[in-house]
């Protein structure tokens, strides 16, 4: 145990420290903070670093144990109404919980309530799960379906206020996140394994990427229902912190809150998980118990990661975005947001995993540094971009229509597999820090310059979810056309020994060679 928290500590310290220490370089050079401001986001590194950690540990002792046999369980019945209706109850409690959605909720217009946006997101991530579970067992292709609901859901925007669109596609990012990700995949995991076929291992992938659609039209449908503009933003004040001791009693005043909401989220979780064991037996007892400690990790892990990242980072990231948004006319926001990019995607502990399942796919034809370096850039680009919606005002449209078209498009000329790990890897890439300190930033920078948050700010986190469909399939393509050189050289090679051959021994080559070529 004392081996897996360490690495556990390890993996989020890698996630957290690149953007520690150029926020801190930021803060002593070109843009100083308030002393108290600082203190918090030192104390958000902290929480963020051990909450992390303890988080993941009761993610894989309780989500995916839970998730893979429930996959399998489902997949064994037979029952295609029992996989829906579970599917639907499970996809719904597992995103309640999850945090970078919990901290999206906290950051958006007064005129739509909380809870009302939570739910939204997660009946719309239910649904979904049960279309992906449908195209499972009845082998639908994925891209064909991903072109049919993207295409709804541009439709939908000529029916939703302006004001919805960006916060909409943000909710489908940041909705497949820590906790939500793990289990689906091991759902996923276990209705493939339950498949005999060639394409079973393939339909593994793309849930993620079908769940991640459900939001952003379960988000536009709320806007429809609820008739309102959108509402206007109202940014938080930063709290005033003198001395240490006021930092750490500000802190200490948010983890009732947290425990209470967190501990609200995952209560039907625990009593799902104790039904499906009265229903199935599937676990032993001592299995059981390891799962229900694994919950209590998630617990205490969820309620540490909420309270710094809400008291500690997401201040820091408005602070510095408005601070920032001061020099050379709003435009030094452009640069700083690009090296954000690339350091938090190259951070994330997922991303590392997501490189190295590429590299040994495609047996080292598309190598972990190879994935690396296109998801840096993509994301890189991608917050380029959002600083630029900040600065210039243009629609979120301009960018993500034409960019779905390409992603989608791409889907058609790469292999079947690069598909579903390229759409799943927009929730791989899109983490915990781009709902805990990205977005914060451009909210401040967008408030400093005088623009409107929901359209202008909102929206980079939709842009970090699409970059990495292209640049993983982009890799697809320079895959497949190595492999196709490939087999063409080997038939060369093998046609040039035929022929060789032919010379010495005509009628048994002759043969031989119909059976290669």
């Amino acid at each position: 145990m004392k081996q897996i928290i360490k690495a556990k500590l390890l993996e989020s310290l890698q996630s957290i420290w690149p953007i520690a220490a150029v926020v801190a370089i930021l803060s002593i050079t070109i843009s100083p903070m308030e002393p108290g401001t600082f203190l918090l986001f030192l104390i958000g590194v902290f929480c963020l670093i051990i909450g992390l950690s303890i988080f993941t540990i009761g993610a894989e002792l309780s989500m995916q144990p839970l998730g893979s046999k429930l996959g399998s369980t489902l997949a064994s019945s037979g029952k295609v109404w029992l996989i829906a209706l579970v599917s639907l109850v499970i996809g719904i409690m597992v995103t309640i919980s999850e945090p970078d959605l919990q901290i999206l909720a906290k950051q958006v217009s007064r005129d739509i309530p909380e809870l009302a946006l939570i739910l939204a997101v997660s009946v719309g991530v239910g649904i979904f799960l049960v279309i992906a579970m449908l195209r499972m067992i009845f082998h639908i292709s994925l891209n064909k379906l991903l072109i049919v609901f993207y295409a709804i859901v541009f439709v939908l925007c000529f029916f939703v206020p302006k004001d919805f669109w960006a916060m909409a596609f943000d909710s489908g990012g940041v909705t497949t996140g820590p906790m939500t990700v793990p289990f689906i995949m091991a759902i996923g995991a276990g209705v493939s394994s339950m498949r005999t076929d060639k394409d079973g291992h393939d339909d593994a992938f793309g849930l993620v990427a079908l769940c991640s659609v459900g939001p952003i039209i379960a988000v536009m449908v709320l806007g429809i229902i609820c008739g309102v503009s959108g509402g206007e933003h109202v940014a938080e004040l930063l709290p005033q912190i003198a001395d240490t001791r006021s930092g750490i009693l500000h802190y200490a005043a948010g983890i009732g809150e947290y425990a209470k909401e967190v501990g609200i989220a995952l209560l039907p979780l625990a009593v799902f998980a104790l039904l499906f064991q009265l229903v199935t037996h599937a676990f032993s007892a001592r299995r059981l118990i390891r799962i229900l400690i694994g919950l209590v990790y998630t617990f205490v892990g969820l309620v540490i990661f909420l309270t710094g990242a809400n008291e500690g980072f997401l201040p820091t990231g408005s602070a510095l975005g408005q601070s920032l948004a001061d020099l050379g006319s709003g435009w030094a926001i452009l640069p700083i947001g690009m090296i954000f990019g690339y350091f938090i995607v190259s951070a994330e502990p997922a991303v590392y995993v997501l490189n190295k399942q590429v590299e040994q796919i495609t047996a080292g034809a598309i190598s972990s540094r190879t994935m690396s370096i296109a998801l840096s850039i993509g994301v890189s680009a991608a917050l380029g971009l959002s600083m630029l919606r900040i600065l210039t005002g243009i629609s979120i449209l301009w960018i993500l229509i034409p960019g779905y078209i390409i992603a989608l498009g791409l889907s058609f000329f790469v292999p079947k597999f690069f598909t579903g790990i390229a759409f799943d890897s927009g929730g791989v890439a899109s983490g915990v820090m781009m709902s805990a300190f990205v977005l914060p930033f451009a909210q401040g920078a967008c408030i400093e310059l005088g623009g409107n948050v929901l359209t202008q700010a909102f929206g980079c986190v939709a842009f970090v979810a699409l970059t990495p469909i292209i640049s993983i399939q982009v890799c697809g393509l320079v895959y497949n056309l190595k492999s196709r050189s490939a087999v063409k050289r080997l038939i060369s090679e093998q046609e040039v020994f035929l022929d060789y051959s032919v010379v010495k021994k005509p009628k048994r080559t002759t043969k031989a060679k119909e059976e290669v070529l």
